[in-house]
């Protein structure tokens, strides 16, 4: 652990006494970024007010052919956040709702202690989410070991500087499996709900060694210089340890969905810019901050995004355009997201969680820890220990993994 959790206040105020005496023109730099973001919070809200989404889309056939024109990738750098439809057929995917629904009732998932909310996200406005602490369903591990997802995950994790020189931070084209849950949300419900928040830890950016690595253009006033895809000390940074805090490195969090799902379906948000992520961490510098507050960390917590210090953010915040089964959605480790409070809709909102996770020293050693879960049933270390698919006789075991999923889940060597 490079973070000492004592006396994180005194921590903060050495930290922003150190930054603002070697970076003495820190309030026109960030008035630099502020004025960046405000022009593109801008196209954000005109494309919103146009009924239109931002957020660029990709059919998955043209990535099989090498057909995705460089336009389109650089807007996926620019946004950090993708829609790539028709990854899998919708009979497929509709078929594992199915089975992933018989799962659920058939082993009395709804009968058993209600999972509750982890509390990573208790300081963020929520209550109790729609979201089923299940990992080894048939439909999950299916979905994880495809060749489509293969061949999705590969295509961005090449969106990334993966490497320099003789240096690779990690391999695009292999995987390393992380097991997450799956999102069963009813019609008018009012309890998933998240407000808007970036994972990765929270403090950890600004007083974590490895993290101010990762930052370090930012911290020392060269921000044009900062890549967000840029790999290197990626893959070592470390987070405080809490429930639901991702031990895993990820370039991207995703999911898949099941359902079709859209603005009021009670879907993800997202504030579509990656230089977000430098505004919040050059905000809590500011003079009108506190000299002990870093504008919504806490010890523990998901990094909030609030009102009070991120308002022009916030005006960003957008819904993710209509989905169909078989879409992925995918955004950026460092991207400012959010659940709609209210599923305003007629039918489930269902999505399998599946993010990118690349083949990494930090993966593997990451996959020794999930390994026996999967050979148990118990729950992925990352998460609360609910255990609920221990005694469930048709969860996903050895011989449910194929040759891919084999690899990908660290029982055999690429």
């Amino acid at each position: 652990m490079s973070i000492d959790t004592t006396n994180i206040q005194d921590q903060i105020c050495r930290l922003k006494h150190s930054v603002n005496k070697n970076f003495t023109d820190i309030n026109k730099r960030f008035s630099e970024i502020e004025a960046i973001v405000k022009e593109e919070i801008k196209i954000i809200e005109s494309y919103k007010n146009k009924g239109e989404s931002v957020i660029p889309e990709i059919i998955f056939s043209d990535i099989l052919k090498n057909k995705v024109d460089n336009k389109t990738v650089q807007l996926l750098r620019r946004h950090g956040a993708v829609v790539i439809r028709n990854v899998f057929p919708r009979k497929k995917s509709e078929k594992w709702y199915n089975q992933l629904y018989s799962y659920l009732g058939q082993n009395g998932y709804y009968e058993q202690n209600d999972p509750g909310l982890d509390n990573y996200f208790s300081d963020l406005k929520s209550d109790k989410p729609q979201i089923c602490s299940v990992y080894w369903s048939k439909s999950q591990v299916q979905a994880r070991q495809s060749i489509e997802m293969s061949k999705t995950k590969s295509f961005l994790n090449h969106i990334w500087n993966y490497k320099r020189k003789n240096t690779k931070y990690f391999d695009p084209d292999r995987e390393c499996t992380y097991a997450d849950r799956v999102r069963m949300r009813q019609p008018g419900d009012t309890s998933l709900g998240l407000s808007p928040h970036v994972d990765g830890g929270s403090i950890e950016r600004w007083l974590g060694k490895n993290y101010q690595n990762v930052y370090r253009p930012l911290f020392q006033g060269n921000w044009k210089d900062y890549n967000p895809f840029n790999g290197e000390y990626r893959t070592e940074v470390e987070g405080i340890d809490s429930p639901a805090v991702c031990r895993a490195f990820r370039t991207w969090q995703g999911w898949t969905a099941l359902t079709q799902q859209g603005p009021e379906d009670g879907t993800l948000q997202l504030i579509p810019t990656v230089n977000s992520i430098s505004y919040v961490l050059l905000r809590p510098f500011m003079k009108d901050v506190p000299e002990e507050i870093l504008c919504g960390a806490v010890e523990g917590r998901a990094q909030a995004i609030t009102e009070e210090w991120h308002s022009l953010l916030l005006r960003g915040l957008v819904s993710i355009p209509r989905v169909e089964p078989g879409d992925t959605v995918w955004w950026h480790s460092d991207l400012v997201h959010a659940v709609e409070h209210e599923h305003k809709g007629k039918d489930v909102s269902s999505v399998i969680y599946i993010g990118c996770t690349p083949f990494c020293e930090r993966n593997l050693q990451f996959l020794e820890r999930q390994k026996q879960t999967f050979l148990d049933g118990r729950s992925s270390p990352d998460f609360a220990p609910e255990d609920f698919e221990k005694n469930y006789p048709d969860r996903s075991t050895m011989e449910d993994l194929n040759e891919l999923g084999m690899k990908q889940m660290g029982f055999s060597n690429w």
